[in-house]
């Protein structure tokens, strides 16, 4: 295995040129934002008529041919997750749903990095970005969109007697379309016996009939089958309810906190800074190793949040590298879960701005301030780096 950080200086649309089709599982990346007054390609572009291009189309016709070399390079099982704020949100949106194609969309995701919100100026105190996630392929993307951080250990308040927590979950089906009409096999009979618990696929000593029904009365269906019943008995329980018309009997799921293969939880569409980090979070990891040399990064922790989403060993992609924030995380959670990740960083050798604390500090491009954080997380993590 090669090392995990790959860096390689250059105008991404030509560095992505050179690399394999398909070699890619999963992109992240935070493009340059169209604020009017910051966006590079906003004088100089020219449309495809000869005339001086708008603020959105300059940056719109910045963006296709680098969403198309990306698309180009994701394996079929691939996902891009892609920064953006609300000046172009809109149209990033409307662009990668021409490139990637709409049936591909996976989430919009709302991220909180900024708690207090921004204060200058007038109108709202803005205090949140968006993610657009997107599949190479919708129906083949490995994509798991759960995770263990937001699981919490409250929702499971019984404990046995061997110190493991549940919580209880209704063993009835309890969404109405699912019903003897519509499955009609999940619609049988169980015993169970509210004293002691018990809950069996056949009649015992003790145990009454149950079948399920909604609250109404109406015929219910269970989630699990009769099999899946006999082979895991001693997972369900037999308790009395105050149903509408009264007290009743119905059957219950121990749910495990401590589930084979790990309690895991969807990810919800927004993301706090207590969950993934802040501006100022991302400013401070940076300043560890480098100095303060970058305004506006990234946290790590949005970024492994969203490595999770994916395997192990999955081949990473970041063409707007920045400061090198997906490379860094790359390696730190290599590290943390013994990982294979590889991660290519791009970035271009754009001059950082005179009397900045990067230009002072000797970093003339932003590709130096990207080379160097890349450098000093090889030594702090391991994994090494190679640089084209």
């Amino acid at each position: 295995m090669g090392a995990w950080n790959t860096f390689l200086e250059g105008d991404n649309l030509a560095v992505m040129a050179t690399l394999e089709p398909g070699s890619v599982d999963l992109v992240y990346t935070d493009p340059p934002y169209n604020t009017g007054n910051g966006f590079a390609y906003v004088d100089t572009f020219r449309g495809a008529d000869g005339l001086r291009a708008g603020r959105h189309e300059a940056w719109t016709d910045f963006m296709r041919p680098r969403l198309e070399a990306v698309r180009r390079l994701l394996a079929e099982t691939g996902a891009v997750f892609i920064s953006i704020d609300d000046n172009e949100q809109a149209h990033l949106r409307l662009l990668m749903d021409e490139v990637f194609g709409e049936r591909n969309f996976l989430a919009q995701v709302v991220v909180n990095l900024n708690s207090k919100g921004r204060q200058l100026g007038d109108g709202f105190a803005t205090n949140h970005e968006y993610l657009l996630v997107y599949a190479r392929d919708a129906k083949k993307c490995v994509l798991d969109a759960r995770t263990s951080d937001t699981v919490d250990p409250d929702d499971f308040p019984y404990v046995t007697e061997d110190g493991r927590a549940f919580r209880h979950l209704p063993l009835r089906n309890t969404n109405k379309k699912f019903n003897p009409v519509t499955t009609p096999t999940m619609h049988y009979p169980l015993w169970g016996d509210p004293v002691s618990g018990r809950v069996r696929a056949e009649p015992f000593d003790g145990g009454q009939e149950i079948t399920p029904v909604f609250g109404d009365g109406r015929p219910a269906v269970w989630r699990w089958s009769r099999p899946l019943v006999e082979a895991r008995p001693d997972d369900l329980v037999c308790r009395e309810i105050k149903g509408l018309a009264g007290p009743r009997v119905d059957l219950y799921q121990r749910d495990w906190l401590d589930a084979p293969g790990g309690r895991r939880k969807k990810l919800r569409t927004i993301w706090v800074h207590e969950e993934v980090g802040s501006t100022d979070t991302a400013v401070a990891e940076l300043k560890q190793l480098l100095g303060h040399v970058f305004e506006s990064p990234k946290p790590t922790g949005l970024v492994r949040r969203i490595l999770r989403t994916m395997p192990a060993d999955a081949r990473v992609l970041d063409p707007f590298a920045g400061s090198g924030t997906t490379g860094h995380a790359v390696a730190q959670l290599n590290a943390e879960d013994d990982g294979t990740r590889t991660c290519v960083s791009i970035n271009v050798a754009e001059p950082t701005r005179a009397g900045s604390n990067a230009a002072n500090a000797g970093l003339a491009t932003v590709a130096d301030i990207t080379r160097a954080r890349l450098r000093a997380v090889a030594e702090k993590f391991g994994g090494g780096l190679e640089e084209r």
